[in-house]
């Protein structure tokens, strides 16, 4: 396996109706991601995500019965390629393009950067 040096991490719920419509726009996003100086995309759909005593995926983004939660994670080389990769996402007009019509809640995903202190 690859040494990662940086990961963003990401969950939200997507309407189950919306599935292709979300793995259509991921994958549409992929070459963008990487022209940028992302590494890695994965992208994973909902199988065995149980309901927590005191919480859990579905709560964390307010995922409603008829919503999947999404788990995916993005790869960078460094933290510095990280907060680069944001700068460009963030003025990229392409981006704004590849997002419409929006097929989840955006405001509902959680997201965050990591730095992997395990990778076996």
């Amino acid at each position: 396996m690859s040494e990662m040096k940086y990961v963003e991490g990401f969950v939200l719920a997507v309407p189950r109706a919306n599935k292709q419509a979300y793995r259509d726009m991921a994958a549409k996003g992929v070459p963008l991601f990487k022209e940028f100086g992302v590494t890695r995309v994965v992208e994973c759909w909902e199988d065995d995500v149980p309901d927590g005593k005191v919480t859990d995926f579905r709560r964390a983004v307010q995922a409603q019965e008829d919503e999947a939660v999404v788990f995916s994670w993005f790869e960078y080389p460094s933290k510095e390629v990280r907060n680069a990769v944001m700068e460009k996402m963030t003025n990229d007009p392409r981006m704004k393009e590849m997002c419409e019509p929006m097929c989840f809640d955006g405001k509902r995903m959680i997201f965050g950067g990591f730095m992997p202190i395990l990778d076996n």
